[in-house]
């Protein structure tokens, strides 16, 4: 019995381990909720800590938007090198490499652009690149050009756009997996648990059924017929 309880135990733990496993763990993100971002700056070999950017210039869960990313002047700061930086975003931190920001190469005024995979409450993917600011965004930011070109003018502002994209929840191959797993786990599980039961039950009438053998070795097997019916009958041996 303790032994079966013991079995029985083991498979429920296994369950809970397979179910937590196939569950993903969720920040539980909702459509408007900030989404936390942290970003690092470099100039030379001069780098910033992480830290955490202000809701407004941060993207909004499943929203479409674009924001003004002020930048401070560096430390060190000739001009003469670009300047990069980096962000972590959500939750997750999820990472986004060195982007160079200020001294590019480039006579056009940088925007960011981000690109964010989000699937139900979850995020779990970013991308984002620097590209040359449409003439149709600088028409409307007019100042924005003639600051980020002003050398004496600090903080600069880099405009940043977010744009989301939302992946099925369905993923059919992992859920297949999953599946068949679970399934060829529970069946080894359950395949232990009738041998060990099995064995339990041979073991309880083994001795009985031995003792019963051996008793009835005293008596013949003898024919017996009556009322028209033929019957096999234990007799005593004597």
């Amino acid at each position: 019995m303790e032994e079966n309880c013991r079995i029985t135990n083991s498979i429920v733990a296994l369950l809970l381990l397979l179910l937590s496993a196939a569950v993903p763990s969720s920040f539980a993100y909702r459509p408007g909720d900030i989404v936390p971002m942290s970003r690092m700056g470099q100039y030379h070999s001069s780098r910033t800590v992480w830290h955490d950017m202000i809701g407004r210039h941060c993207p909004i869960f499943a929203v479409n938007r674009e924001a003004l990313i002020p930048i401070s002047k560096p430390t060190g700061y000739t001009g003469a090198d670009p300047y990069k930086i980096s962000f972590q975003v959500g939750h997750e931190k999820i990472y986004v490499p060195w982007l160079f920001v200020i001294n590019r190469k480039s006579p056009e005024v940088p925007m960011i652009e981000m690109h964010l995979k989000y699937s139900g409450a979850d995020l779990f993917g970013v991308t984002a690149k620097v590209i040359d600011m449409p003439n149709s965004y600088v028409e409307l930011h007019p100042d924005i050009r003639k600051q980020f070109w002003d050398q004496q003018h600090w903080p600069k502002h880099i405009l940043i756009r977010y744009t989301w994209e939302e992946q099925s929840e369905i993923d059919v191959a992992s859920g297949f997996y999953v599946l068949f797993g679970s399934g060829l786990m529970l069946s080894f599980i359950l395949s232990i648990y009738v041998l060990q039961s099995s064995r339990d039950k041979l073991a309880r009438y083994s001795f009985p059924s031995a003792h019963l053998i051996l008793h009835s070795s005293s008596y013949l097997l003898r024919p017996f017929k009556g009322s028209g019916f033929e019957f096999m009958i234990f007799t005593p041996c004597l």
